[in-house]
């Protein structure tokens, strides 16, 4: 489910903006971001674009695979698949 995705992100980039001491404020202005979008990301509200998402991960000095911890999709057939969020 895409809201469980968004969570997940959320607590990854949390945990990632924490561990590089940054304040909401200061990884948004990094990221040419408002605040607050960083608050709707890390409280699961939106996922983020790409390039928003390639702006995060240089902010961060992250690797991509660490705000995608524990997310992962699940092909299906014919246009069918899901998102699920692993522990």
């Amino acid at each position: 489910m895409a809201a469980d995705t968004a969570v997940r992100f959320g607590r990854n980039l949390f945990m990632a903006r924490r561990r590089a001491g940054f304040s909401q404020e200061e990884l948004a202005g990094l990221c040419s971001l408002h605040r607050t979008e960083i608050g709707l990301l890390e409280h699961g509200r939106r996922l983020p674009r790409v390039d928003t998402f390639l702006k995060l991960v240089a902010a961060l000095e992250a690797r991509p695979a660490d705000l995608l911890n524990g997310i992962a999709w699940v092909p299906g057939g014919e246009g069918s698949g899901t998102f699920i969020t692993k522990p």
